[in-house]
C-alpha cells in the first residue's frame, strides 16, 4: 500500500530524526508505529545512524502490530523485521538472525540483558508507560544498558495515567535523568508534598504549587504531543452511564462485607484484609460474584448480566465488544451469552470481519495497540478498572481512525457501588494527564472540533 502520510506524521517523523531523545504523546489512532518505522527507515538506510534498533512493545503489539504496519506499507521496504518471542531457543535465534529491527515484548527485556551481548545503538519503548515504575525489574535491566545506545524514542498515548509521580521513571530512562533528576527521593522533595499517610508512612504524593508546569517546561524540548481530535476526521463517540440498581438483601450483603470486611459463607468466608482487599471485593460484588477465602465463586446478584441481555437485544445483531474484568465475570457471561473471547491473531482476524457478533476482551491483556475498529463500533464496560491507561486504550480499540460509524461506550454501573467511585476516579485523573498533554501539545496548520469527549 502507498504511504500519503498526513503532514502531522512527516512532522513526527522528522522530530524523531531530529531528537536522539524523543517523547512522542500520540493519540491512539495517530499512526505512531508506521510514523516510527517510517523514521527507522530513514535513519538505517538513508542517514546510515544506527544499525541495529530494538523495539520494546507489549507482547501483542510486538506480535501482530509491528508485522502488520510492516508489512502494509510499500515504503518500508529494506527493513528486516526479527521477533525475539516465544520460547528461550526461539528468542536466541531471533536474536542471531539478520536483520535491522528486533521486536521484543516487555516481559523479557530482563532475560535480553541478562545475556550480556547487548547490540543496539537504538531503543524504541512503544508503551512508555509500561516504564512507570522505578522499581519494576524491567526498569532496572533497562537502565543499566541505557548508555550504550545512542538514541532512544518513547512512544505513548497515556504518558501519566496515575499522575505526575510516574514520569520520574519514564522521562528518566530516555534521558539518564538529565531534566528530572537520577533519583526519585530528589524529584519528589522538588515537585510534591506528601498527601496521604499514616504516622511516618507516606502513600502518596500531590504536586506543589507550580510544579505540573515546571515539569512540563522541563520535558517539553525532547516532547510533542498531538491529540487525535486535531488532526483526523474522528468519528462521534458517544458515553453512556447504565445503572444497575440491587435489590435490599444484595445491597444489605454488600454493605456488610463494606462494613465488617467480612463476609460469612458456609464453606468459606468472603474476607478483605486491607482496604485494596476490600476495595476489590466490593467490586467483584457489584458485578454479581466474589471469591472466598478458598478461591471458590460465591454468587451474589445476576443484576449486570440482566442489564447486558437487554443492551444486546437493543443491538440487533450488530456486533459488540465487551471488556471483562474478573475472570468469574467471564465465565458468567459465557455461560449466559454466546461470547467469544479475543486472545489470538485468529480471533481477531475474525472479529475485525465482522464474523464474531459478540466479543469479550481483558484490557490488560490487549488494551495497547489492537485495531477493532472493523469489526464494530459498541464497547460495553461489564467491570470498570481503577487504571485509567487501561480504560483509555480499551476505548481507542474501536474509537479510533478508520471507523466508520458513531462509537457508543456503555458503562454498566452499579448504584451505591464502588463502581461510582471508580468512574470518579477516573475522570479526575484524566485532569492531569489532559493538563500535560496540553502543556507540550503541537498544532500544525490551525486546530479543529474534535467530537472526542474526555472522560
Amino acid at each position: 500500500m502507498k504511504y500519503n502520510p498526513h503532514e502531522y506524521q512527516d512532522y513526527a517523523k522528522e522530530f524523531i530524526i531530529g531528537h536522539s531523545v524523543s517523547l512522542l504523546l500520540l493519540d491512539m489512532g495517530l499512526g505512531k508505529t508506521v510514523i516510527t518505522l517510517t523514521a527507522l527507515w530513514e535513519l538505517l538506510l538513508d542517514y546510515f545512524e544506527v544499525r541495529r534498533v530494538l523495539v520494546i512493545a507489549p507482547l501483542r503489539v510486538a506480535r501482530d502490530t509491528w508485522t502488520g504496519e510492516y508489512e502494509k506499507w510499500d515504503h518500508l521496504n529494506g527493513l528486516l523485521l526479527s521477533h525475539i518471542l516465544g520460547s528461550e531457543k526461539e528468542r536466541n535465534a531471533a536474536l542471531n538472525r539478520k536483520a535491522n529491527v528486533y521486536v521484543i515484548n516487555r516481559e523479557n527485556v530482563e532475560w535480553l540483558v541478562g545475556q550480556g551481548n547487548w547490540d543496539f545503538d537504538m531503543i524504541i519503548i512503544d508503551e512508555l508507560s509500561s516504564f512507570k515504575s522505578h522499581k519494576a525489574k524491567r526498569f532496572k535491566a533497562l537502565r543499566k544498558v541505557r548508555a550504550k545506545a545512542h538514541r532512544i524514542v518513547g512512544l505513548t498515548g497515556t504518558p501519566a495515567p496515575n499522575g505526575l509521580i510516574d514520569l520520574w521513571a519514564e522521562i528518566g530512562i530516555l534521558d539518564m535523568g538529565q531534566r528530572l533528576g537520577r533519583f526519585i527521593g530528589t524529584y519528589r522533595d522538588r515537585f510534591f508534598l506528601p498527601d496521604k499517610r499514616s504516622r511516618d508512612m507516606v502513600y502518596s504524593y500531590k504536586p506543589k504549587d507550580g510544579a505540573e508546569e515546571q515539569i512540563y517546561g522541563l520535558i517539553s524540548d525532547i516532547t510533542i504531543s498531538m491529540k487525535a481530535v486535531d488532526y483526523l476526521e474522528m468519528p462521534e463517540c458517544i458515553y453512556n452511564r447504565v445503572e444497575v440498581s440491587l435489590n435490599e438483601k444484595e445491597y444489605d450483603l454488600y454493605r456488610k462485607l463494606e462494613k465488617d470486611m467480612l463476609l460469612p459463607f458456609e464453606g468459606g468466608d468472603v474476607d478483605a484484609v486491607n482496604a485494596a482487599g476490600l476495595s476489590n471485593k466490593l467490586l467483584q460484588m457489584a458485578n454479581g460474584a466474589v471469591y472466598d477465602e478458598n478461591g471458590d465463586v460465591r454468587h451474589i446478584h445476576d443484576r449486570k448480566l440482566d442489564v447486558l441481555e437487554d443492551l444486546l437485544e437493543a443491538a440487533n445483531g450488530k456486533p459488540v465488544l465487551m471488556a471483562y474484568w474478573y475472570k468469574h465475570d467471564k465465565q458468567r457471561i459465557k455461560e449466559r451469552f454466546q461470547a467469544v473471547e479475543l486472545d489470538t491473531s485468529e480471533d481477531f482476524k475474525k472479529w475485525n470481519n465482522g464474523e464474531i457478533p459478540l466479543a469479550m476482551i481483558h484490557p490488560a491483556s490487549a488494551g495497547h495497540g489492537l485495531n477493532l475498529q472493523a469489526g464494530g463500533s459498541t464497547l460495553i464496560w461489564f467491570g470498570l478498572t481503577w487504571s485509567l491507561e487501561l480504560y483509555q486504550q480499551m476505548n481507542a480499540r474501536l474509537w479510533r481512525q478508520g471507523q466508520k460509524e458513531t462509537v457508543v461506550i456503555h458503562h454498566l454501573i452499579a448504584k451505591g457501588t464502588m463502581d461510582e467511585q471508580v468512574f470518579a476516579s477516573l475522570e479526575r485523573k484524566n485532569t492531569g494527564q489532559s493538563a500535560l498533554v496540553e502543556a507540550v501539545k503541537v498544532r500544525i496548520g490551525g486546530i479543529r472540533d474534535g467530537c472526542g469527549k474526555n472522560l
